[in-house]
């Protein structure tokens, strides 16, 4: 049996954040425990009443009390994960849950260490979005790779999967958009000397426009950027 914790970080999500959970709860999955954790950013919208009514949708509920960012609610988060795994779930509706089985797969049959879901390999269906995000996204994957030796198509995918001792949460330096890049990299550097090895899955994508609440900008690729060249000196 594998222990996944799915730790979902929110911020004024009352439009969708009962729907995500309703989600990640139909996942029933072979040989595979989910563990749901929420981390409430300092919402001052009707997210943490939702929640609160709706206990029955994850494990544990962690309330902080202003908002520090999303990397601030993911360290939070990982403080409390109990999981051999740990997987990152946007509370928006642009990932599906249903793609877990997918992710999961390298980890049952191979024992991987880290599965990264892939908007860019072969997904069956992609939303349209903006050609700048896709131009950054391409940009900061190609630079990872150079840097880490590594054939990633798309590391900011919201759906990264790890195994969660390879990277203590007491480590990370980073609160912004920037972690993740931080989080990959903590991960990728024990990797690369272990057994199980590093997979892509392609998943579905669909994205919000920023009328519909999407949050990150094209400066989010600087400090992006500025974590991977860090980390790959200082690893």
């Amino acid at each position: 049996m594998i222990n996944l914790t799915i730790l979902i970080p929110v911020f004024n999500e009352e439009a969708t954040i009962l729907q995500i959970l309703g989600h990640v709860a139909e996942q029933k999955i072979n040989d595979v425990r989910l563990e749901v954790i929420v981390v409430d950013d300092g919402s001052t919208d009707r997210t943490v009443e939702l929640l609160e009514q709706n206990a029955n949708l994850y494990a544990k509920l962690i309330k902080r009390a202003h908002n520090g960012g999303k990397g601030a609610a993911v360290k939070d988060g990982l403080k409390e994960a109990s999981g051999e795994y740990v997987l990152f779930q946007d509370a928006d509706l642009e990932y599906d849950p249903a793609e877990y089985a997918k992710l999961l797969m390298p980890v049952l049959k191979f024992d991987a260490d880290i599965v990264m879901g892939s908007r860019l390999v072969a997904s069956p269906c992609t939303r349209v979005s903006y050609f700048w995000h896709k131009f950054g996204n391409r940009l900061i994957t190609f630079i990872f790779n150079i840097l880490n030796n590594t054939t990633f198509t798309d590391i900011y995918s919201c759906y990264l999967l790890y195994r969660r001792d390879l990277v203590d949460p007491a480590d990370l330096m980073t609160d912004g958009w920037e972690q993740q890049a931080e989080i990959l990299s903590r991960a990728v550097g024990k990797a690369a000397n272990r057994p199980g090895g590093m997979y892509e899955v392609p998943v579905n994508y669909y994205g919000r426009t920023y009328a519909e609440g999407k949050k990150i900008k094209a400066y989010h690729a600087i400090a992006v950027i500025w974590t991977i060249l860090i980390r790959r000196l200082f690893r």
